[in-house]
């Protein structure tokens, strides 16, 4: 299984790398959301963690180009700041997120977030022990 990575801070995009390949995950890294964007044109994945707040593309113009222009349904957990006010989550759930996880926050969380999305679908990723 392949999840695409879209976080601008280094040391944030390698713990998360880390940890989700530590978990038996493929990892796909961009660092904006335009790059985001250019794997996603190339690179089937089947799951997107996209930080909320980037450089050059906000996330909501990710969002609408994946649900809209690219037509791709691949989950979405998006990476929120704490200060980020609950108008805009919700606005980027109406847009198609499926989850999202509150900045800072602990690798195993978003490893369960993962997880969960594929039980709801009925996929069975992630085989060792989360600890």
């Amino acid at each position: 299984m392949k999840v695409l990575i879209c976080e601008d801070e280094e040391i944030m995009l390698t713990a998360i790398e880390f940890r989700l390949q530590k978990a038996g995950l493929g990892i796909l890294r961009a660092k904006n959301g335009e790059q985001a964007i250019d794997v996603l044109k190339t690179e089937v994945v089947d799951i997107i963690v996209l930080d909320m707040v980037m450089p050059e593309t906000d996330c909501y113009e990710v969002i609408y180009k994946i649900r809209e222009e690219l037509k791709q349904q691949t989950p979405i957990i998006l990476l929120s700041p704490i200060e980020k006010k609950d108008e805009e989550v919700l606005e980027a759930f109406r847009m198609g997120v499926d989850d999202f996880v509150v900045k800072p926050f602990k690798p195993t969380e978003l490893i369960l977030r993962i997880k969960r999305i594929f039980q709801e679908k009925g996929i069975e990723i992630i085989k060792e022990k989360i600890t």
